[in-house]
């Protein structure tokens, strides 16, 4: 399994749950590059999300990548 793959069938629903999002931006050797929409975008302790995705990926996938988080806010107010 991917990366993003993973992002989006495992981590994206348990997100989902919170009313969040995370979609994959980019994977460049050990960063990847998480868009954080919904609930997550104004999250005070996303920085821990981003810990426990690491932890997951890590434990899953046998891959050490670190999270880096963009703040987006929710689709209808990008406009």
């Amino acid at each position: 399994m991917t990366v993003q793959s993973y992002i989006e069938t495992v981590i994206q629903p348990k997100l989902q749950g919170d009313g969040g999002w995370a979609e994959f931006d980019n994977l460049s050797d050990k960063e990847l590059t998480l868009i954080f929409r919904g609930e997550c975008s104004k999250c005070m302790i996303l920085n821990r999300c981003c810990d426990w995705i690491e932890q997951q990926i890590k434990a899953d996938l046998k891959k050490d990548i670190k999270v880096i988080a963009v703040r987006k806010k929710p689709y209808f107010q990008d406009v």
